[in-house]
C-alpha cells in the first residue's frame, strides 16, 4: 500500500489562557494531517506544539510536515518502523510533528486490518478516569477551581506548580484544605524548581497526601534526581527527562524516578511510546499517559494506546477539557464525567470536522 499524498492543516484551536511554570498559551498550536494511499484508505494524525516544553512551534511543525510528506510519497504505508526511521534519519528531534505522522500510519494499518486501533495493538477496553488540571494562579483562585472540579465529579486533581516554591506550598495547602481528604492530588512543577526549591517544596507538601510530583527540575539537573529521591516524601515522575526508551532506561537504572509520563509529542508517536512502556514495565516502573493540548482526535489515539498498554496506570487525558473553545473532532473519544470511552469503529475512530478544516490554512504534498 503506497502513500500518494499528504494533506497538512494549521489546526489552531482557540482556548481560555492556560498557564504553567514555563509560560501561557491562548491557542492550541496544533497540526492535523491526512496521509492518503493508493488503496483508497487515509490515516489521520494530530500533534500539539508546546514550544516552551518540546521546542517546536506550530510553524516549525508545518515546515517539517511538508518535508516529511515529500519523503514518504510512493513509500509503503504499512511498514511503520521503516517510515519512522526515514524521518529519524532525515532529522533529529522534531518529535511533536513526527507523532502526527506516526499516528496516521497506525490509523491506516488498523483500517487495513479492519480493526479498532486498540485491537490492532492487542489491547482491550478498560476503565480510564482522567485527572483534571488546575493551572497556576493565586492560591485562593486555585483552591476555588479545585472545589469547582470536585463539585463536577472529579476524583483526581493535577496541580501546576513551579513558579515560586513557598507560594507553591501555600497553593497546595489551600487546595487540600478546600477539597478535604477524599480527592487525589498530584502536582507538576514543569521543571520550575531548582534542587533546593524542590527539596523545600516536596518536603513541605508531603503532609498533604500528594500522589506524585512530575518533573520537579530542569533536565540539566537530572544528575541530582537520585539525591532528591532520597529526600522527598513525594514520589517523583519523570516527564521532560524521558523522550525515548533510552532516556527511560537511564532514569530507571540511575534510580531517578518512581514513574514515567509518556507523551506522544515527546516520543514521536505510538511506535516509540510502546518501547518506553515496555522498558518501564520490565523494571516494574508504572507509566502515565499524558499530553499537550491535543483535540479529541489525538486523544482518541492515546486512549487506544492505553487500552493496549497495561503498564499505563495513571491517566492525564484532560487536554481538550482545559478551556478549548472549539471541538474540531468528529467521532472519537467521549467523556462520561472524567471517564473516557471510545467506540469500536475501525482505526482511530476520529476525524476532523470538514467545516472546521475549511477555515484552516492547508498544504497538499
Amino acid at each position: 500500500m503506497l502513500i500518494t499524498s499528504v494533506d497538512i492543516y494549521r489546526f489552531s484551536i482557540p482556548m481560555e489562557p492556560f498557564t504553567i511554570a514555563t509560560g501561557t498559551l491562548d491557542h492550541a498550536q496544533n497540526v492535523f494531517i491526512r496521509v492518503h494511499t493508493n488503496a483508497g484508505l487515509y490515516g489521520v494524525g494530530e500533534c500539539s506544539a508546546f514550544p516552551m516544553i518540546v521546542g517546536e512551534t506550530q510553524d516549525t511543525c508545518l515546515a517539517m510536515a511538508r518535508e516529511f510528506a515529500r519523503l514518504w510519497k510512493g513509500q509503503n504505508a504499512l511498514d511503520i518502523p521503516a517510515r519512522m526511521q526515514q524521518l529519524h534519519s532525515f532529522t533529529a528531534g522534531n518529535t511533536t510533528i513526527k507523532s502526527a505522522f506516526d499516528m496516521a500510519l497506525y490509523d491506516i494499518a488498523a483500517k487495513h486490518a479492519d480493526q479498532p486501533l486498540y485491537k490492532f495493538l492487542g489491547g482491550e477496553p478498560r476503565e480510564v478516569e482522567s485527572d483534571i488540571t488546575i493551572g497556576i494562579g493565586k492560591p485562593a483562585d486555585m483552591a476555588a477551581k479545585a472545589v469547582e472540579f470536585k463539585n463536577n465529579g472529579a476524583n483526581i486533581l493535577k496541580v501546576k506548580l513551579g513558579k515560586d516554591a513557598p507560594e507553591d506550598v501555600e497553593r497546595i495547602k489551600q487546595i487540600r484544605d478546600a477539597v478535604g481528604p477524599g480527592l487525589k492530588i498530584r502536582v507538576d512543577a514543569n521543571q520550575g524548581w531548582t534542587f533546593d526549591d524542590a527539596v523545600f517544596a516536596l518536603q513541605a507538601i508531603g503532609q498533604y497526601d500528594i500522589e506524585f510530583c512530575e518533573q520537579p527540575m530542569r533536565t540539566w539537573y537530572d544528575d541530582k534526581l537520585p539525591e532528591l529521591m532520597t529526600l522527598s516524601p513525594v514520589k517523583i515522575m519523570a516527564d521532560e527527562s524521558v523522550y525515548n526508551h533510552h532516556d527511560a532506561r537511564k532514569q530507571i537504572v540511575s534510580k531517578s524516578c518512581h514513574y514515567i509520563n509518556i507523551k506522544m509529542a515527546k516520543s514521536g508517536g505510538i511506535l516509540e511510546a510502546k518501547q518506553i512502556h515496555d522498558t518501564a514495565a520490565a523494571y516494574d516502573i508504572p507509566c502515565m499517559m499524558g499530553g499537550m493540548l491535543e483535540s479529541r482526535i489525538a486523544l482518541s489515539a492515546k486512549l487506544h494506546f492505553v487500552y493496549a498498554s497495561p503498564n499505563v496506570k495513571f491517566y492525564d487525558m484532560d487536554t481538550c477539557m482545559l478551556g478549548h473553545l472549539a471541538d474540531p473532532c468528529i467521532g472519537g473519544v467521549t467523556y462520561d464525567g472524567y471517564k473516557l470511552n471510545i467506540s469500536d469503529k475501525i482505526g482511530i475512530g476520529a476525524d476532523a470536522d470538514e467545516e472546521f478544516l475549511a477555515g484552516c490554512e492547508r498544504w497538499v504534498v
